[in-house]
C-alpha cells in the first residue's frame, strides 16, 4: 500500500474508531458506508491485526485498534501542523481551523468577529462547533478549544484570555415593581431563572445554601445561557449570569447588577484557549490574537460593568 492511500485509511480509521459506525462516518464524508467498510479492510490487511470487533450493533476496537488510535491521532495532527507551516511560509496565514466553543459565547464573542478576521486573513477558514460538552482537542483533532469555566487539565496547553464571574442581575422595571433584595433570604419572594439542570455547579442551588434553595421559586429553568439573558431581559426574575454575557446589559442600564449577603462564595474561573499541539501554527496564532485583540484587555464586558459603576473584578458573592 502507497503512503498516500495508507494515510487516507488512517484518517478513515480514526473518524470510524471515534463514531463508532461506518455509515455515520460515510455521510459525513459524502461516502457510502461500503466504501468506508473496505477503507478499514485495506487497512487492516496491509497490518496484518484486527483493528476493530464488529457486530451487527456496534464496532469495538480490539488491542490494537486502541494503540493504532492514539498512535494515528498523533501522527495525524503532526502531518496537519507540517502542512500548515509549510503553507505558512509561501501563502502567510491560510487554511481551516477547527474549533469547539461554548455556544453562547461563540454567538457574542467569536461569530461578530470573523468579518474582521476573514477581512486581513482572506486565506483562512474556520470550521466551529458549538457544544456545552468538554471538548478533548487530541481525541477529535480540534486545532482549538475555547473553554469557559475552570481549567483543570494539566496534559493541554491553556491560555487565559479572561477571568469569569458570575452576575446575579434583574431589569430596573423588575426591581421597581418586586423590590430590591439584599440577602439571600429574600429571594423566597422572588422569581429565579437558573440553568435546566438541578446538580448544575453554576446554577442558583450552587450559590445558596439548601435552606434559602428549599425556598426558590423558579421562574425559567434552561440550560442555553442565551436563553436566560432573553428571559432576564423581559423582566420574568433574577438571573444568576456569567459576565461575559450579561456585562454589556449591565454597562448599559438594561441589567442591574445584585450583591446580595449570605450567599454562598463560588469558584474562581476563566475563559482559556486550549490546544494539544505544543507549538500553534500561523493560523492558529493569528485566530488567537484576533480574538484576544477584539475581547480586549481587560475584556470589554468587564469595562462596560465599570463604567456603569459595578464592581467589575470583585466576586458577587
Amino acid at each position: 500500500m502507497d503512503f498516500i492511500r495508507f494515510a487516507e485509511n488512517l484518517a478513515i480509521f480514526v473518524d470510524v474508531a471515534r463514531a463508532g459506525s461506518f455509515s455515520a462516518v460515510a455521510r459525513r464524508r459524502g461516502q457510502v458506508a461500503s466504501s468506508v467498510a473496505r477503507q478499514i479492510d485495506a487497512l487492516e490487511r496491509e497490518m496484518g491485526v484486527a483493528l476493530f470487533t464488529r457486530s451487527t450493533r456496534a464496532l469495538v476496537r480490539t488491542g490494537a485498534g486502541d494503540l493504532l488510535f492514539d498512535r494515528a491521532t498523533r501522527i495525524l495532527q503532526e502531518l496537519a501542523e507540517t502542512r500548515d507551516a509549510v503553507t505558512a511560509l509561501e501563502q502567510g496565514v491560510s487554511g481551516r481551523l477547527r474549533i469547539a466553543c461554548l455556544p453562547a459565547f461563540a454567538r457574542r464573542h467569536v461569530v461578530p468577529q470573523l468579518g474582521s478576521l476573514y477581512a486581513q486573513y482572506p486565506g483562512l477558514a474556520v470550521e466551529l462547533e458549538l457544544t456545552d460538552r468538554v471538548v478533548d482537542p487530541v481525541l477529535e483533532r480540534f486545532d482549538l478549544v475555547i473553554r469557559v469555566g475552570q481549567q483543570a487539565d494539566s496534559k493541554l496547553i491553556a491560555r487565559s484570555i479572561a477571568s469569569q464571574r458570575y452576575i446575579i442581575c434583574a431589569t430596573p422595571a423588575y426591581l421597581q415593581a418586586h423590590g430590591r433584595p439584599v440577602h439571600a433570604q429574600e429571594l423566597a419572594h422572588h422569581r429565579l431563572i437558573d440553568r435546566g439542570h438541578s446538580t448544575s455547579m453554576r446554577g442558583w442551588r450552587e450559590l445558596l445554601t439548601p435552606v434559602h434553595a428549599a425556598g426558590a421559586v423558579f421562574a425559567l429553568e434552561c440550560d442555553d445561557c442565551d436563553t436566560r439573558r432573553l428571559a432576564v431581559l423581559q423582566g420574568l426574575g433574577i438571573a444568576l449570569m456569567p459576565d461575559w454575557s450579561v456585562g454589556e446589559d449591565i454597562g448599559a442600564g438594561r441589567l442591574v447588577e445584585l450583591l446580595l449577603d449570605g450567599v454562598l462564595p463560588q469558584a474562581q474561573g476563566g475563559i482559556y484557549l486550549v490546544r494539544a499541539a505544543p507549538r500553534a501554527s500561523a493560523k492558529l496564532r493569528a485566530f488567537s490574537a484576533h480574538l484576544l485583540d477584539s475581547i480586549g484587555t481587560p475584556p470589554g464586558w468587564q469595562v462596560a460593568m465599570t463604567r456603569a459603576g459595578g464592581p467589575a473584578g470583585r466576586d458577587a458573592a
